[in-house]
């Protein structure tokens, strides 16, 4: 499969059960195809628009992507409120987790949707609040400027995923961390620590999954991971890289622009080149690279950053 082929299949498609009327705010939002009903396909191949027919069975078929971002949710410590992310990464980490993935999020969501579904190279589709289609053809043009061959997945630790509810809370809480992991079938030694209930973990030490993610991110210590984040409690990374790319994705789920956000990760790299969705020509701020990891500040995140560095060789 070529590159261009496959960044193809990896941009979120639109779901569209509209008519070919909305064809001219369609292409005015710079969208060029939808996928829709199959009984609109001939209406649609008429009037010359790139439309796939997509059938009941397959609609029904698609894995359920939850609309990601934050809600507030009492801290029963306090009277305080704390942000809560919802986020699909660890749906998509899970061992199993493979076809094509189908948002719905409510008005004002789509940009974040698309974000994530891009950042973590899953196949979907959005079916979108028709306010949000002009968003949304921004950050699919945005998108398509990102376009690099994908990279490995890097990872801290791994998780022995038996497909229980409580190991899917498990990575959901690691990921609300950034401790970065795999879901794996066995464990795997080439982690520094793997999660297996049952051996080395027993299911009652999870029992609150906030404390024991917690716990996780203490055993394997700062020093040894791979990425940390720092001014954001609302933004979660992932990282690629061939040991010589290395390309950092920062999704802010929170409902404002963040500021002079920190990114540290590990190992001596180049400084970045920063594409920053809504801040074309966005430069990285204080940039440092000493004592096993490389630092430097994201001026702003809207919805999706993404930062391209080079491995530097000792």
């Amino acid at each position: 499969m070529t590159f261009p082929l496959l960044l193809a299949l990896l941009l979120p498609g639109i779901y569209w059960d509209q008519g070919p009327d909305t064809i001219s705010a369609l292409r005015h939002a710079g969208i060029e195809c939808v996928h829709g009903p199959a009984g609109k396909a001939a209406a649609w191949k008429k009037a010359g628009f790139c439309y796939v027919a997509v059938s009941t069975a397959e609609l029904e078929g698609y894995r359920r992507a939850i609309a990601p971002g934050v809600r507030m949710v009492a801290n029963e410590a306090s009277a305080t409120r704390s942000p809560w992310i919802v986020a699909n990464g660890w749906r998509f980490e899970r061992a199993d987790a493979k076809g094509t993935y189908v948002y719905e999020p409510k008005a004002g969501g789509a940009a974040l949707a698309a974000a994530e579904a891009f950042a973590y190279g899953v196949q979907s589709v959005l079916r979108i609040d028709p306010t949000d289609l002009p968003e949304l053809g921004r950050m699919l043009a945005f998108l398509k400027r990102c376009e690099k061959p994908p990279l490995p997945a890097l990872a801290d630790v791994g998780v022995v995923d038996d497909g229980s509810p409580l190991v899917g809370e498990v990575m959901n809480l690691l990921l609300r961390r950034n401790v970065l992991f795999h879901a794996l079938k066995a464990p795997d030694p080439s982690y520094p620590i793997n999660i297996q209930f049952g051996v080395n973990y027993q299911k009652a030490d999870a029992r609150d999954p906030g404390p024991f993610a917690l716990r996780i991110r203490r055993e394997l210590t700062d020093e040894r991971r791979l990425l940390q984040i720092f001014g954001s409690s609302v933004v979660i990374g992932r990282v690629e890289s061939d040991g010589k790319h290395t390309r950092i994705h920062l999704l802010n789920y929170g409902r404002n622009p963040v500021e002079g956000l920190r990114v540290r990760i590990r190992g001596s790299h180049s400084k970045p080149s920063l594409l920053i969705e809504g801040h074309e020509g966005a430069q990285p701020e204080d940039f440092v690279s000493s004592g096993g990891g490389t630092e430097f500040s994201v001026p702003v995140i809207n919805h999706y950053a993404v930062a391209d560095l080079e491995v530097s060789v000792p």
